[in-house]
């Protein structure tokens, strides 16, 4: 444990978001997967626009890169369009 005033505060604030960053993230693969296992079904577009919602709302947190996001949004249509060609 550090003995520094300041760093004993970084180290709570750290904590705080990396839980938080977890939490999150978390929701971002619930969501995609929900996405996936609604492909073909009545509540497809609706369980597709909570998960890019997300993604984008991750993005602009800061809790995951805009580029990541993007890719990720990118792979998730790329899945969901496969799924509705096979079905």
């Amino acid at each position: 444990m550090a003995n520094i005033k300041s760093q004993i505060k970084r180290n709570k604030q750290n904590e705080v978001r990396r839980v938080r960053n977890k939490a999150v993230k978390s929701e971002l693969r619930t969501r995609t997967k929900n996405a996936v296992t609604a492909a073909g079904s009545e509540n497809e577009v609706e369980a597709l626009r909570l998960a890019v919602k997300r993604i984008d709302k991750a993005a602009q947190k800061g809790v995951i890169h805009k580029n990541q996001a993007a890719n990720r949004k990118s792979g998730l249509m790329r899945r969901i369009n496969s799924l509705r060609e096979n079905a």
